[in-house]
């Protein structure tokens, strides 16, 4: 097909600076080779680096920390490491009344069980709450709420 004969052709596509719009009088941010340099980058000074001192030789400390996951308490013994002699345990468990175990108790009370049935809640370990303690050191790990 030919051209228009209003239009001319262009001989050759155009350079990537006219392509990209690279003005050649701005300075630029990394250095462009020379005439007589390589592009690889060899007989080219790097730029310098303004306001940074330059790199010491002072050895690196490294400070491991452990931080210890968060430990979820349930109505069950648990292995962990105690917060307060550092020993590896399974928790012993302390089962103390509770909101739940008021509240059973009070709910009996209503449906008429007044006659000593409304206080078998409180012989129930499973509506008590749940302390964790420590079986070497007999510290207080955490509680168990049931409400």
């Amino acid at each position: 097909m030919s051209a228009p004969s209003g239009n001319a052709v262009p001989s050759a596509p155009p350079s990537y600076e006219e392509a990209m719009g690279i003005n050649m009088n701005y300075p630029h941010p990394y250095p462009v080779p020379g005439p007589g340099q390589k592009p690889d980058g060899k007989g080219m000074n790097p730029p310098p680096h303004m306001g940074q001192p330059p790199p010491a030789n002072n050895p690196i400390t490294v400070q491991t920390v452990y931080v210890q996951q968060p430990v979820l308490l349930y109505d069950r013994p648990v292995q962990m490491c105690c917060p307060s002699c550092n020993q590896v345990i399974v928790t012993r468990l302390s089962y103390d009344s509770g909101a739940l175990t008021w509240l059973s108790c009070g709910g009996l009370c209503l449906l008429g069980c007044v006659a000593g049935c409304c206080l078998i809640p409180f012989c129930i370990d499973a509506l008590k709450d749940v302390d964790h303690i420590c079986p070497k050191c007999s510290a207080l790990i955490g509680s168990y709420k049931r409400l």
